[in-house]
């Protein structure tokens, strides 16, 4: 079968969506598949295949099967390859981005962003030859000299959720090829298509076959992967039970695992805050992707008055919303990514106003027919917003995962941070003040590992990383950055001397500089 033809949009109707496994797509064999959807109308687009242990296994072959090479391959060479694969990434930035809305239903400027922060992995990731040095000491004892280097694992596995297709897969396999290991990615079969637009491009940087390898699946995959004694890690990203499954499972087959949970992101909003600059923060943040982000934020949190002056205008900009089909450029925010999901979001409005909580704006009543012509049978909301969320409430402790804001009221910032704190998730936070002092205790104090001061989605840039803190990470490394590089490395410590240097007789003592 040849490879995706890039110069299509958005996948055709009744497109089967297959494996890539040893260079090549490779048709399924498990004769399982799911339906892939159109979110924006709720069509049926394609089939993707769903792996057994069989097909997994068979990945993992064709990746160990290639790893002595490429690990052997010099770092400025596998640097090339990242080099001609950044090129074509931005040469075919809006194949990716059609993808992604044709399949998740994300507004297509928003998913050229997430190509765009993809792309940023595979720039720090050309940086691998520098990222790789090691140190060394010179007569760390007499004749003797010690350094360290860092080398590549073997098989490594990526786990990767259905919000962000192509950015979060980037988090994970360009530097962990470019480290010289090989790579099995397991995408959601809820929007698979862009892994395969991934594939081709990688082979036609020069990528050996085998290197990168995708099998399409859901848990059987997920488990076969989990549980192959070649696979040596581990990264996931998805909710919080999951990454625990994740983690736990993997840890117990002996693999260095990586698993980024759910989140509660809390946006505190001062008293002396810009107003009209909050509101625009809150509306995208909250927004943004129909919320389907584990960065989005969930929850206001209104320090003194400001709640008098934030509420009205965030009423008059959710009612104002532009909820339309993701291809249209003046869209906002598009569909929800599935029935299923839309289904528990509503689920959660109902459950809120049962709780007590104050309904402002109801998104349940958007129909689909609003958002365009053929839109009709989509999975269409529109953006819903309570006041009065209090912590005890399920809507303020669970992950929601759509355009659901909850406002909360705080007396004063050691209030709204011990609020924060409190919380089991600790992925991302944001806190908008004109104080500088504020500033700084918010961010020395709170309990989280992403911080945004006026930023409300701090996202760290590529060289830098990407976890959160508590239930919201499993495992001691963050994704990408450095941190991401020593996840795909072990470090080798060497002592060396020679002959000459070396004293006659036999040493019984711990060995000691000299």
């Amino acid at each position: 079968m040849n490879a995706p033809d890039l110069r299509q949009p958005s996948t055709p109707a009744t497109t089967a969506i297959e494996h890539w496994i040893g260079g090549r797509a490779t048709p399924g064999q498990s004769g399982r598949r799911a339906d892939v959807f159109n979110p924006a109308t709720g069509a049926v687009t394609g089939q993707v295949a769903l792996a057994n242990t069989a097909e997994v296994a068979a990945a993992v072959a064709a990746a160990q099967a290639a790893f002595p090479a490429w690990a052997d391959t010099p770092p400025i060479r596998r640097a090339r390859v990242m080099f001609k694969f950044l090129e074509l990434l931005n040469q075919h930035r809006d194949e990716l981005a059609h993808a992604i809305t044709a399949e998740h239903g994300k507004v297509f400027t928003d998913a050229q962003g997430e190509v765009t922060r993809g792309i940023d992995i595979v720039e720090f990731a050309c940086g691998i030859p520098q990222l790789l040095k090691g140190d060394f000491t010179d007569q760390v004892s007499t004749g003797i000299d010690n350094w360290t280097l860092r080398q590549p694992l073997g098989v490594v596995a990526g786990i990767t959720p259905f919000n962000f297709p192509v950015m979060v897969p980037m988090w994970m396999f360009p530097v962990a090829i470019a480290a010289g290991n090989t790579f099995v990615l397991k995408p959601s079969p809820i929007d698979p298509s862009a892994s395969l637009l991934m594939a081709a491009l990688l082979k036609q940087a020069g990528l050996p076959d085998g290197v990168f390898n995708v099998v399409q699946g859901d848990k059987a995959a997920v488990d076969a992967l989990l549980e192959h004694p070649d696979v040596k890690a581990v990264s996931f990203v998805g909710s919080t039970p999951i990454a625990n499954y994740i983690y736990e499972t993997g840890a117990r087959h002996g693999k260095r695992v990586q698993a980024l949970g759910g989140a509660k992101n809390h946006m505190v909003v001062m008293p002396d805050a810009d107003i009209d600059q909050t509101v625009d923060a809150l509306i995208g943040s909250a927004y943004g992707s129909a919320g389907e982000r584990c960065m989005a934020i969930s929850v206001a949190v209104l320090v003194g008055d400001a709640a008098d002056k934030v509420i009205p205008k965030l009423i008059e900009r959710t009612k104002a919303l532009k909820v339309l089909n993701g291809a249209n450029l003046d869209a906002e925010m598009g569909p929800i990514v599935t029935r299923a999901a839309h289904d528990r979001i509503t689920g959660y409005i109902a459950l809120g106003q049962q709780e007590g909580a104050k309904l402002l704006v109801d998104g349940r009543g958007f129909q689909g027919a609003q958002a365009g012509e053929g839109c009709d049978q989509g999975f269409w909301m529109g953006g819903t917003l309570f006041d009065g969320v209090t912590p005890e409430m399920r809507i303020y402790k669970e992950e929601i995962f759509g355009p659901v804001l909850g406002c909360v009221r705080a007396h004063d910032l050691k209030q709204a941070v011990d609020l924060i704190n409190a919380h089991e998730f600790g992925n991302g936070v944001s806190c908008f003040t004109r104080d500088g002092n504020v500033a700084r205790e918010f961010s020395r104090r709170i309990q989280v590992g992403m911080v945004g001061i006026n930023v409300p989605i701090p996202v760290p840039m590529a060289w830098h990383g990407f976890g959160g803190w508590k239930k919201s990470l499993f495992g001691d490394m963050h994704a990408y950055g450095e941190e991401g590089v020593r996840f795909y490395t072990k470090q080798k410590s060497i002592m060396q001397r020679w002959p000459e240097s070396i004293g006659k007789g036999a040493e019984f003592v711990m060995p000691t500089a000299k």
